[in-house]
């Protein structure tokens, strides 16, 4: 495998490891909580969505050949309103996401390097690949927050508990271990 497949390979995991987290966040709320907004000049959960998936349509359809910014975009009506209810706005995110994972599937290791513009600011595929990594994350990450905030005490952690850091890493430890014993590294193959 080549850096680029390499990189590739790694964009593609990260954006299914954003997505993964989000549905996760989601599988917890009902249809009122997704619309619940935490405080002025704060955003709800169908809002974060809403905006995503219009992020997702306009950057990732006909990446390669049209400016990221679409004229179809509406940026601004991203951020009113919400959705009637949960399972409306699973199927734009599921839209969305389909987009975004059918086109980074689609990219070879020739075009990481090709020009790409966005808001007709020029950027590498990489560089537009990345920003998009790290646009994804941090809308994610206000998700978790206002989830938790919604769930309180019925929230269910999306990582490692609190006080159970140490369990966890002795548990990551003993798989390490077992992994490494069932490989059989070439130098130990010449001794026996």
């Amino acid at each position: 495998m080549d850096i680029g497949q390499a990189y590739l390979a790694v964009a593609l995991d990260n954006f299914l490891d954003i997505k993964r987290m989000g549905e996760r966040v989601l599988a917890q709320l009902n249809d009122e909580e997704i619309n619940v907004i935490p405080a002025d000049e704060s955003n709800s959960i169908a809002i974060i969505v809403k905006h995503l998936v219009g992020n997702m349509r306009s950057r990732w359809s006909d990446f390669l050949t049209t400016d990221g910014e679409k004229p179809t975009r509406n940026r601004e009506a991203e951020f009113e309103g919400g959705y009637p209810t949960l399972a409306a706005m699973k199927e734009e995110w599921k839209q969305g996401w389909q987009i975004v994972l059918d086109t980074v599937e689609s990219l070879t290791p020739d075009d990481l390097l090709k020009t790409v513009t966005i808001r007709g600011q020029k950027h590498t595929v990489i560089q537009a690949i990345q920003r998009q990594v790290v646009h994804y994350s941090g809308h994610i990450g206000q998700m978790v927050y206002i989830g938790k905030w919604l769930k309180r005490d019925r929230w269910q952690s999306l990582s490692i508990p609190r006080g159970q850091s140490q369990t966890y890493l002795e548990e990551m430890l003993r798989q390490a271990e077992k992994e490494t014993d069932s490989v059989r590294p070439l130098d130990k193959l010449d001794r026996e």
